[in-house]
């Protein structure tokens, strides 16, 4: 098969994009321009390596990226081809609108700075759907449809156990595992069987709304705590416990602080210990994005620490495959609650998805998880560095940020008060959407934006960025 293309591309190694996505943004400028087009062969990744006199994973990677935005496609035995439907010019379009016989109907924005969700785009659909097909047809359809446990599929529960213990220090055995439609469930799960009306719930501020929603529904009641560099401020939470103020339980996200990223400090987490033994309360662990740390180890969750008595730890399968994948768990230290939350989610749900949780435990087994964890961490730190030369670029006089060493968010402080909500509505006429500081706030909105950027493509990325830069 002939592929005359050649890609004219000089190398800029002074400045802050990855080679790689020199690479990629090249092929797209050819394909844009009209050199490259629709339904082209591509060079094999080696004989593009020898042409550009670099390493041929860095190729791979710039190819690997273009086929995730879809500009190339993959035909098996054939080679790479330009796509015959191109993505949507992103850059500088007006939103779009669908026009019915009444109105003027916004439609999705093209570019949106979700809440941290992974890039769907190489999640490993195809393995799972196989694996969903090979264990529906490998057991007895009868058995299949008959009722499971409520706590989940017993080898998944066993599969989550071990990788808690070994990879996240905990000690669990799996009947104290339960499985979930994912992380949300969990917490309602929790707050119904734990909380009772009028009960004291401490909550970071700002943080995770339907998280206090869910205490709120079970009938306690929210007293918010500062978050600073160091996490939870736990001198505050001193304070109230020093009050005389009866305390149920303290909520957090310690790893990656929901919004600000922030890991709390080991100091920070063996005072919460101390005074959660101290004082009887629980802690409520919400470990939301274990898997995406860029450091050399992530920092092990607070309920693994020996001397804590009282915790509830909540965790997602959902960002390690898909985040339509509603695959959430709990385990706790509390005796008795693990039964109570059984027999609830019996009453509202009575068994997950077995089916499913076999798939996913059979890719577990066959080690597709793992190559995906190992390729998407890659991923997500190339393209976080991606980002964090752009708030440089554009932001760098305008806001204070951290680079983060885990998640698919920054957090973003303009330097000066903004109008969130005004900002917000400039954006969406320009078809991206921001989720306002409100959204995370207690009561009153702090000032700062979390931005996402797991979802999005480089050239996405830069565009928000470079629009949201213009308004603060």
């Amino acid at each position: 098969m002939l592929r005359p293309w050649q890609l004219s591309l000089q190398i800029n190694y002074d400045c802050d994009k990855p080679v790689y996505l020199q690479i990629a943004d090249a092929i797209i400028a050819d394909i844009q321009s009209g050199r490259l087009k629709q339904g082209t062969a591509l060079p094999g990744s080696r004989k593009l390596s020898e042409q550009l006199k670099l390493n041929r994973n860095t190729v791979v990677d710039a190819l690997q990226v273009l086929l995730n935005e879809e500009w190339l496609v993959s035909k098996e035995r054939k080679g790479t081809f330009v796509a015959d439907q191109l993505p949507l010019p992103s850059v500088y379009q007006k939103v779009p609108v669908a026009v019915d016989d009444n109105a003027a109907v916004p439609l999705p924005p093209r570019i949106h700075f979700d809440d941290g969700y992974p890039d769907s785009k190489i999640a490993p659909i195809a393995e799972l759907a196989r694996a969903y097909r090979q264990i529906f047809n490998r057991k007895a359809r009868w058995q299949l449809m008959g009722y499971g446990s409520e706590l989940g599929d017993w080898k998944f529960r066993q599969e989550l156990s071990r990788m808690l213990n070994h990879n996240r220090g905990l000690q669990v055995a799996a009947q104290q595992v339960c499985v979930t439609r994912g992380s949300q469930m969990a917490m309602y799960l929790v707050a119904q069987c734990l909380l009772k009306k009028d009960d004291w719930v401490i909550v970071e501020n700002p943080g995770y709304q339907p998280a206090w929603k869910a205490f709120e529904q079970a009938g306690a009641r929210l007293l918010p705590v500062n978050v600073d560099e160091e996490g939870l401020v736990t001198g505050d939470v001193k304070r109230i416990l020093q009050s005389g103020r009866k305390i149920k339980a303290v909520y957090t996200t310690p790893h990656h602080q929901y919004p600000t990223t922030v890991t709390m400090s080991l100091q920070r987490r063996l005072e919460l210990v101390q005074l959660s033994n101290k004082y009887g309360f629980t802690i409520i662990e919400d470990d939301y994005d274990n898997e995406f740390h860029f450091g050399y180890r992530p920092v092990l969750p607070i309920s693994s620490f020996d001397e804590l008595k009282k915790y509830v730890y909540v965790g997602t399968m959902s960002k390690v495959v898909a985040p339509a994948l509603r695959i959430g768990y709990l385990t706790t230290s509390i005796p008795g609650l693990i039964e109570k939350i059984a027999s609830l989610r019996k009453i509202i749900d009575v068994q997950g998805d077995a089916i499913m949780e076999q798939a996913v435990l059979q890719l577990i087994h066959d080690g597709t998880i793992k190559k995906h964890l190992k390729k998407a961490t890659q991923y997500y730190r190339a393209k976080r560095d991606l980002t964090a030369g752009l708030l440089a670029k554009y932001m760098g006089k305008k806001a204070g940020y951290t680079v983060p060493e885990g998640g698919l968010a920054f957090w973003i402080v303009p330097f000066k008060k903004c109008d969130w909500n005004h900002i917000a509505a400039r954006l969406q006429k320009k078809g991206i959407k921001i989720i306002t500081p409100n959204q995370y706030s207690f009561r009153k909105a702090v000032n700062g934006i979390r931005l996402s950027y797991g979802a999005l493509s480089a050239e996405q990325l830069e565009e928000g960025v470079c629009e949201l830069a213009l308004l603060i």
